[in-house]
């Protein structure tokens, strides 16, 4: 059984592959078509896929997508008519809600695109699969035989938060939240209000909040009040969002309570960092408060956690920490990014019975180029370079990395999901504090309180971190042991944590042996490691690799085995 999830028309246009259960290909379409959150109908990734004529659509047995639009329509209908007349505004032309979006047709929409894009291909059934059941189908790939999945984000088809049972290859869902009884739209437009950019912003405000203080935090908690019964309830006496969209997500009350909005580019206050500090830390008390109650009514220690909030990368670390949970796992791609891969899994397992054969233990399933694609790409920018043997290769980065060079660190194929795995990377030495500010300023541009992470040998992590389990995805951001924190300072945050990614010999080999090869050399085997890109997405291509190179200040660039220096 060969299946294809694709998506477009929402802010993570993307398709997946996959073949007897197990994974073939996983691509973005803002990788190809170098378009951040880009809306698009996946044509590029498709393309890249199947081919141009589309060919390969012969091969694939079913087409799924990771809504039910059926239900997603009776969900934004009742919406409406419970808050008539101020609820038409999430009709109008300016508003970004279901109805007024193709998400609302996707079936249509996405078949539509499909004989447009390849005319003379014959075009499999398309299935459409819920939201919040794509997101939770990604434990048919996690290490667990059971567990309880808990799935966070805007909002689905029907719901905004769900919690479902696991075990084998069967799913149950247990209950849901109302759908705009939501923690992730809350962060959303609160990083809106706090001058960052909704969608792409949100990591932005939980790295300030470790910069702020608790004096906003008792009048957060009136926001996002916990129920008796485990859950939470969004308080809408601050929020418009069930009644206006994206037009006006705030009442009057919120203001008052909390002051202006900030603009982006301006100054950041006392004010924004503390309210980014009630925002996080009233989000991970409802998500421990959550998890609590999941451990008192179910006897499995096991947790999958999925959806865009279970990017929170503070909170998943606490829940390890606080709670009775023993092993968390959050997939690579735990947002919309990875939903095509998550409906391609409930249809495989779920609705086909297919049995559990295939763990994800990493994440580089997108597009390979070959040597004569990097040849190509360095000859036309005039580069120099050498071909070195991975001896020869890990042993010279490893110094270059030692003396304060910054490399772009470029290897087979790409990852799927906003982390940068070990093979679209820009790598720097950890030890010294100051590469946190050059790789800021001079590499990637952003704001100085954006932390790095820390990419560890598997076996050394417990030595550095308080962990007890791997995390290859950085979905975790445990405290440093206090007596390593001057040891690898340019990785800790203010707040002592870091967003740590293990790096196991087998599933990433050369990395490994990369970081091992520093190990030797410093006595720290750990690697500062963050995303191959500029303010754009990272890069998949060799020529989205040179050109990156050249427009920041980047010393050394590793394409496979092709070495260059400036």
């Amino acid at each position: 059984m060969r299946i294809l999830g694709l998506v477009g028309a929402t802010h993570d246009s993307g398709i997946a592959v996959l073949s007897g259960g197990e994974i073939d290909l996983v691509i973005e379409e803002e990788r190809l078509k170098r378009e951040k959150r880009t809306r698009n109908f996946p044509r590029l990734s498709l393309v890249a896929a199947l081919g141009a004529d589309g060919r390969g659509l012969q091969d694939i047995d079913v087409m799924v997508t990771p809504w039910d639009v059926r239900r997603l329509r009776r969900s934004f209908s009742r919406a409406v008519l419970a808050r008539l007349p101020l609820s038409l505004s999430l009709l109008s032309e300016r508003s970004h809600s279901p109805q007024r979006s193709e998400i609302a047709i996707l079936d249509r929409y996405l078949i539509r695109k499909l004989r447009k894009c390849f005319p003379s291909a014959r075009l499999p059934q398309l299935v459409c699969v819920g939201h919040h059941a794509s997101h939770a189908a990604t434990f048919f790939v996690s290490p667990f035989e059971e567990a309880n999945i808990l799935v966070m984000d805007g909002y689905g088809d029907d719901a905004a938060s769900s919690l479902y049972s696991g075990k084998g290859n069967v799913l149950e869902r247990r209950w849901h939240s109302q759908f705009f009884n939501s923690l992730g739209m809350v962060y959303t437009f609160v990083t809106s209000y706090l001058g960052f950019e909704p969608l792409e912003g949100e990591g932005k405000v939980m790295a300030l909040a470790a910069y702020g203080d608790d004096t906003c935090v008792e009048k957060f908690r009136d926001l996002i009040r916990l129920t008796s019964d485990g859950r939470y309830q969004i308080n809408m006496d601050y929020f418009a969002f069930d009644r206006f969209g994206e037009l006006r997500p705030f009442k009057k009350k919120f203001f008052e309570v909390f002051g202006a909005a900030r603009l982006p580019g301006e100054s950041l206050e006392d004010r924004h960092r503390a309210i980014a500090f009630a925002l996080q830390r009233v989000t991970e008390d409802a998500i421990l408060h959550m998890v609590r109650h999941i451990t008192r009514s179910s006897p499995s220690r096991n947790l999958v956690v999925a959806g865009g909030v279970a990017l929170n990368c503070v909170a998943n670390a606490r829940i390890l920490q606080e709670t009775d949970i023993e092993r968390i796992w959050v997939p690579p791609a735990a947002s919309d990014a990875g939903a095509p891969l998550g409906a391609c899994l409930w249809h495989h397992h779920q609705t086909l019975g297919g049995k559990r054969t295939f763990e994800l233990v990493r994440a580089d399933y997108g597009l390979a180029y070959a040597d004569d694609d990097i040849v190509r790409a360095l000859r036309s920018a005039n580069l120099k370079w050498e071909v070195l043997d991975d001896a020869t290769l890990f042993g010279r980065l490893a110094h270059d990395l030692a003396n304060g060079k910054v490399t772009g660190w470029f290897q087979g194929r790409f990852e799927m999901g906003p982390r940068a795995l070990g093979n679209r990377s820009i790598l720097a030495d950890p030890r010294n504090a100051a590469m946190r500010d050059t790789l800021n300023a001079k590499i990637k541009k952003r704001e100085s309180f954006r932390p790095f992470a820390p990419a560890v040998l598997a076996e050394r992590a417990a030595d550095y971190f308080e962990i007890s389990q791997p995390d290859p995805f950085m979905t975790l951001a445990p405290r440093v042991h206090p007596e390593k924190r001057a040891e690898i300072a340019a990785a800790v945050h203010i707040d002592g944590t870091a967003r740590l990614q293990t790096v196991d010999a087998d599933a990433q080999p050369r990395f490994h042996a990369l970081i091992s090869a520093f190990g030797r050399l410093t006595g720290v085997p750990v690697l500062l490691n963050t995303s191959f890109n500029r303010k754009e997405p990272i890069v998949a291509s060799p020529q989205d690799a040179v050109s990156c190179f050249l427009r920041t200040d980047m010393d050394v660039l590793v394409l496979g085995n092709h070495y260059v220096a400036r």
